[in-house]
Formats: C-alpha cells, structure tokens, sequence
C-alpha cells in the first residue's frame, strides 16, 4: 500500500515566534485529532528546521527542507548542504519547486545532482515537476512533465529510487487559486506513474507516492485524494493555517 503523505510548503513566511506557534498549534490540533494512516510534514524556512523537527518529533510529525545544495560542502556562500539539513532531524526536502526552476533558474540536470545528494545522506526527495499554462495549452504538458521525471530521476538506480516522493504540480494552479480538476489531477499522475513504471517497472511504480501541488485546499483536497493515483499533497498557503492544514491531512 502506497504511502499518504501531506506536506505543508511555508516557503518565504513566518517570523520565529510565529513558526513556533504554528508548529504548537498542530500539535494540538494532532492531540485531538489525528488522521489515521497520514505522514504529515512541515517544510518550513531552513532557519526554523531544528526547531520543527524537535516540535514535529515529539508529536507525531515530520519535517523537511524547502531547498538544499547540489554540492556536499565549500565556499558556497548562503548555501544549505543536505549534510546540514540532515543534522537538524528532518526527514525530507523539497526539490525542483516550480519557483525554484522560476526565479533561481534551476534546471532538471541541477536538480539531478540534488537527487542524488538528498539520498546521499538519507533524506527523502520531494521532486516537484509540472508544466506552465502555456505549456498545458499548446498540449505539451505530457511531454514537458515526462521530460521532467526522466532528466532528475532515471539517473537512480531501482533501489534509490524506491526513497524517492514525486509532486506533481501545474505552475498555472500554484497561488493562483486554480486547481487542476480531479480528473486533470488523475490523468496526470497516472501519467506519471506509466512513465515510472517503464524505467523502473510496475511495481516500484505502484509504490511510489505521487502527491498534488496546487492551490490544494480544506475545500478541495477530499475531493482530489479521492483519485487513485493522487497519494497526498504538497500545500502552501493553506499549510499556514493550522486547522486548514490538518483538515486537508484528514480528507483520505
């Protein structure tokens, strides 16, 4: 049985005292009210990571990075190694988010160096693919999100890959407040899953967990889970509000 995951996504938000009160605040709601059969994890800014995973791990939660370096360690300036994500106790980290690729230009062979990196020392990826509305319009999005999971991740070898979570995200539904429809959400990550289970056969493919990206909130996430082949979520902003949060972990 595959893995259910939901990650809440803070990207750039919260001060300290705020993160800690969020974090409090899940746990809270957790203690009355917790889903059954979900790993629930918080991505939040790098600086807050101790932080999280102390809070996360004594209340039945994860954590995990937003981003992290290609390199193991050097005069890289401003830098975060998966070494230093590691020894903070997450579990996990975001790779290739669509503002990653966006705003800092990364690319699929950058973030195939990360992969590797990220299993290097136990964490386990979060890759994101996904294609923007020009792309889904012009009737490329399957070649583009195909192109995607190939160039980062058929480098791995059968049993690498079996760490590794997959995000589908469509760029055009990210803080937009358009969603992909279920049956869009579906087509894709079933997608997904065929192009996997090429390069590293069905059952592997059948493993893996394939969550949703997207302006996936309390009001539509039951809606999307309900899909065979959507695993879970990768939430932003609904991830800052921790009700919303933990509602959207219970919609299985």
């Amino acid at each position: 049985m595959r893995k259910k995951i939901v990650a809440g996504n803070w990207k750039m938000n919260k001060n300290f005292e705020e993160a800690e009160d969020l974090l409090f605040d899940i746990a809270d709601i957790l203690k009355e009210n917790r889903p059954e059969d979900v790993e629930i994890l918080v991505c939040p800014p790098a600086i807050y990571l101790e932080l999280a995973a102390d809070i996360a791990h004594e209340n039945g939660f994860d954590c995990g990075a937003q981003n992290m370096s290609e390199h193991e360690s050097g005069a890289y300036t401003g830098e975060i190694s998966a070494a230093m994500v590691a020894s903070t106790g997450a579990k996990y980290v975001i790779i290739g988010h669509s503002e990653r690729r966006t705003y800092f230009g990364e690319k699929d062979s950058l973030l195939a160096l990360k992969v590797t990196q990220a299993l290097k020392h136990n964490l386990t990826p979060i890759y994101c693919c996904g294609e923007v509305l020009a792309e889904r319009e012009a009737e490329k999005h399957f070649e583009v999100v195909g192109e995607q999971v190939k160039n980062a991740l058929f480098h791995l070898t059968a049993e690498e890959f079996e760490k590794v979570v997959v995000a589908y995200e469509p760029v055009w539904a990210i803080g937009t407040g358009r969603t992909a429809s279920p049956a869009q959400a579906q087509e894709m990550h079933a997608f997904i899953r065929k192009v996997l289970s090429d390069k590293f056969g069905v059952a592997q493919a059948d493993q893996t967990t394939i969550l949703y990206g997207g302006s996936c909130n309390a009001a539509n996430a039951r809606e999307l889970f309900a899909n065979p082949d959507v695993d879970g979520g990768l939430i932003g902003g609904a991830s800052l509000k921790a009700e919303d949060f933990v509602k959207i972990a219970g919609s299985f």
